[in-house]
């Protein structure tokens, strides 16, 4: 899962880190590279306190969305990558039967949200919970 950062830089200050998907959740860093890497840290660690409180997983939208947001002019924009089965604890290895088409379909969807598979499907069952 992908959620888009909003990076902002003044002049003689750290880079701050916004995500317009999860109030609350903000990083920076000294370097833009920096402030990527941690706001990957700061987003694990968000994502984690929501899973802890039972709470819903944000779904994140596309940058174009938040780009026509007022309070996001003049930002840099990227995406921070969230695996959420390496989130869920230990994981467990197991073995299921699912009809190809259902495979094919899940492994589209996963594409397309730039997750793994295992990571599509922890995500979904923890949306609908």
């Amino acid at each position: 899962m992908n959620y888009p950062i909003a990076i902002e830089h003044e002049p003689g200050s750290a880079y701050g880190v916004r995500f317009p998907d999860l109030p609350g959740c903000f990083s920076a860093g000294d370097t833009l590279a920096e402030a990527i890497a941690n706001a990957s840290e700061a987003l694990a660690f968000h994502i984690e306190g929501l899973l802890d409180a039972g709470e819903k997983i944000p779904t994140p939208l596309e940058i174009d969305h938040h780009a026509a947001d007022p309070d996001f002019t003049g930002v840099i924009w990227a995406l921070v990558h969230l695996d959420l089965a390496a989130l869920s604890g230990k994981s467990k290895r197991l073995n299921i039967s699912l009809p190809e088409r259902v495979l094919r379909r899940i492994d589209a969807a996963a594409l397309r949200n730039g997750e793994s598979r295992s990571g599509y499907i922890a995500r979904v069952a923890l949306e609908s919970a």
